[in-house]
């Protein structure tokens, strides 16, 4: 059974950063992609970032410049490193997978319409100004 655990979470002051973790078990996928999410109550959910196997990474707007994704394979670990935090960056913040492709345009697809098969708890931000 696939898990997805986040940790990282907390609370920054506007301008600082924070690095969250997705850690994920019981997956034997070789070819994949994985994505950020974000939600606030009354907001749509919103696929900040997202990185496939094969290299191929995809940054919403809202985030580019600011936030970085990365995989360290070795630990089965998944991160979102957000530096320049902002007030409207506060949300619960999950990880996502999609096992058997592995593409840009693949990547696109998930973020755009958020079909990701496997989600996390979340882990909450608060970004104060």
């Amino acid at each position: 059974q696939v898990q997805l655990a986040e940790s990282g979470g907390g609370s920054v002051q506007a301008g600082g950063s924070l690095r969250l973790s997705c850690v994920n078990s019981g997956y034997p996928y070789s070819t994949y992609c994985m994505g950020w999410s974000r939600q606030t109550p009354g907001k749509e959910r919103e696929v900040v970032a997202g990185l496939c196997s094969d290299g191929a990474t995809n940054f919403a707007d809202s985030v580019r410049g600011r936030f970085n994704i990365s995989r360290d394979n070795a630990k089965n670990t998944l991160y979102l490193q957000m530096n320049n935090l902002k007030p409207e960056d506060t949300a619960m913040y999950y990880c996502a997978v999609a096992p058997g492709r592995s593409d840009r345009r693949f990547l696109e697809e998930l973020m755009r319409f958020q079909r990701f098969s496997f989600w996390g708890q979340g882990t909450h931000v608060t970004v104060s100004s």
